[in-house]
């Protein structure tokens, strides 16, 4: 029996665990999952205990209140049935159904927390046109790892806020870079690059005690605070909401990658980001429409959203009319991967023309 056991308790070793995959080593290392007849057994009557409860309940309840009301109407007067929204959460426990809406409560506390300033960039040495360039190499140094896309929104999100209080020279500004890529890389993946790697990318220009030191340092200014919510942990629950497809759901990511250059937008909210890459999304595609549920889900309105519409919609102008150089996000989102979304013809529309026209009125 001990045997028996020790065989359904068997797991791969540690080397053979890959990103997202489990690799048995022997097919006799499968795991049998079928429920035994003692669990059975045991889910029969939890099920009759829970209706024993329910009748006792019922038993006890006051009837003081009108008693011609139906159970279930007594249940959607405290419900959100009762304003037309789908509960998109109930009955899904990867979701965390039961505790997702004090998840993403706290994590608009943590945003606000942990916010970047507007323009934090003045009277510094480093200037807008640098951060540009720099956060456009670190996101083909990011493709070139193959690291997931939180990682790139920690980076970008880990520099702002450590330039704003600490101002380094010019020629600090790449290893601030690559050492916030590092810290992002070792809380979001589960194989973060080499160091030695790191060293590589930069051309030997920093060592691996530069890389080190900085990286101490960024953690000692930011008080070891990394837990700052990401656009997209926004965007997927409000495509849900929506029930967006995946072409709609990459164009929005298109959008939020863009905003990361935007120098003009680094004060923004990252759950504002991501409502405003979606509503854009709708606009574009002339898709749905910014209704009660995504306002109830998001927290913003339309009216909300509009600033931020615009500066998403400026950045999409600017790149299809060849005002940067700097076009990887564009020649990325062009991929096959990515559904050709940077390509689409949605993106010459008159809405963009229309809402980037206040900010681009020189095109």
């Amino acid at each position: 029996m001990a045997m028996k056991n020790k065989a359904l308790c068997h797991r791969p070793p540690l080397e053979e665990i890959r990103n997202g995959t489990l690799i048995p080593t022997k097919k006799s290392a499968a795991v049998n999952f079928k429920l035994t007849k003692q669990v059975k057994t045991f889910k029969q009557e939890d099920a009759e205990r829970n209706v024993a409860e329910k009748v006792i309940w019922q038993a006890e309840m006051p009837i003081s209140i009108d008693v011609t009301m139906k159970e279930e109407n007594l249940c959607q007067a405290f419900s959100e049935v009762l304003n037309n929204m789908d509960d998109i959460d109930v009955g899904n426990p990867q979701m965390c159904s039961d505790y997702v809406n004090d998840i993403y409560t706290y994590l608009k506390q943590l945003e606000v927390q942990q916010s970047v300033r507007p323009y934090y960039l003045q009277g510094m040495e480093v200037n807008e046109r640098m951060r540009f360039i720099l956060i456009d190499w670190l996101m083909q140094v990011h493709s070139k790892f193959q690291l997931l896309t939180e990682t790139l929104y920690m980076t970008v999100a880990i520099i702002d806020r450590f330039l704003q209080v600490h101002p380094v020279p010019r020629n600090k500004l790449q290893l601030v870079g690559v050492a916030s890529l590092y810290v992002a890389s070792k809380y979001e993946e589960m194989y973060y690059p080499e160091i030695a790697d790191l060293v590589y990318i930069t051309d030997k220009t920093y060592s691996k005690a530069e890389i080190r030191e900085m990286e101490r340092t960024i953690l000692e200014k930011l008080s070891f605070d990394l837990g700052r919510p990401l656009p997209i942990h926004f965007l997927r629950r409000a495509s849900r909401c929506c029930h967006a497809e995946v072409k709609q759901h990459s164009l929005a990511k298109y959008f939020m990658e863009l905003s990361l250059l935007d120098y003009d937008m680094v004060h923004y909210q990252p759950s504002i980001i991501a409502a405003a890459a979606l509503c854009l999304t709708q606009k574009v595609l002339n898709w749905s429409s910014w209704n009660a549920s995504l306002q109830h889900y998001t927290g913003y309105t339309e009216e909300n959203l509009l600033p931020v519409m615009q500066h998403m919609a400026k950045n999409v102008v600017k790149i299809n009319n060849n005002v940067t150089q700097l076009v990887y996000v564009k020649n990325k989102y062009s991929s096959r991967k990515l559904y050709h979304i940077s390509t689409i013809p949605h993106l010459d529309s008159p809405v963009l023309l229309c809402l980037a026209a206040p900010l681009v009125s020189d095109l």
